[in-house]
C-alpha cells in the first residue's frame, strides 16, 4: 500500500481560491451590517457626528471592498467555468 498524495490541478486551486473569496465576502457583508449599526449609534443616540463622518468614510470603503470582491468572484467563476468546459 503505498501513500499517494494527488496534487491538485490548477482548476481546482482556482474553486479552493474562490471557495475563500465567498467566504471573504460574506464576513465583508457582515462588517458592513455592523458599520451601519455602529454609524446610527453614534449618529442618533450618542451624538457624536464626528465620529460618525469617520465611520461613514470606513463604510463606504468596506461598500466599495464588497462589491469588488463580488464583481472579482464572479469573472473568476467565469474564467474557471470556461477552463473546465475546454478540458478534453
Amino acid at each position: 500500500m503505498t501513500d499517494e498524495v494527488t496534487e491538485k490541478s490548477d482548476l481546482e486551486k482556482s474553486k479552493d481560491i474562490i471557495s475563500q473569496l465567498k467566504e471573504m465576502h460574506h464576513y465583508s457583508k457582515t462588517n458592513i451590517e455592523k458599520l451601519g449599526e455602529f454609524w446610527l449609534l453614534l449618529d442618533g443616540e450618542l451624538k457624536q457626528k464626528e465620529n460618525a463622518e469617520k465611520l461613514d468614510i470606513l463604510l463606504t470603503h468596506q461598500s466599495a471592498f464588497h462589491d469588488a470582491l463580488e464583481a472579482l468572484i464572479s469573472d473568476y467563476e467565469v474564467e474557471c467555468n470556461r477552463i473546465e468546459n475546454e478540458a478534453p
